[in-house]
């Protein structure tokens, strides 16, 4: 029979592995668990202790680390790039938007982006729009409502 220290570190290659797989802090607390485990089979044969080490270890890595990462990471977000700055500026359409013909350009800040409509209407060449978001490298705009002339009377 192999030494329960070998099984150990086997499951120690199979949470890392699954971690490194799954990349959401799924299953690293069971690889400490199993770390912890396969040092206490090195000291004991006992496999109940060893279990009870495994468990022990993983539950308190879980449950006081796990929020820890969780919230360190999360404060990190998405990283905004030079590309998102042009979301809510104005643009002007340099050839006609049409989503079912797919084609369409705006220029923006002085580069010519790919450009779809939000609502799925037509917007001719010359029209002014603004950048909703961005996906992938295409822009998704809307014409930009110009206010009604207030007549003097």
């Amino acid at each position: 029979m192999l030494p329960w220290s070998i099984v150990w570190f086997a499951g120690i290659v199979v949470f890392v592995a699954v971690e490194a797989a799954t990349a959401g802090l799924v299953s690293i607390w069971f690889a400490a668990g199993a770390l912890c485990a396969m040092l206490t089979a090195l000291a004991t044969d006992n496999f109940w202790t060893q279990m009870a080490v495994f468990l022990a270890v993983s539950a308190l890595c879980l449950a006081a680390l796990r929020p820890l990462c969780q919230r360190m990471l999360g404060r990190r977000g998405r990283q905004p790039t030079n590309a998102d700055q042009v979301i809510g500026m104005e643009a002007v359409v340099t050839q006609a938007v049409d989503n079912l013909a797919a084609q369409g350009a705006v220029q923006v800040k002085g580069m010519t982006w790919t450009a779809r409509s939000e609502d799925g209407a037509p917007i001719p060449a010359g029209e002014r729009v603004k950048v909703l978001r961005i996906e992938g490298v295409k822009l998704f705009v809307a014409p930009v409502q110009v206010p009604a002339a207030k007549s003097p009377f």
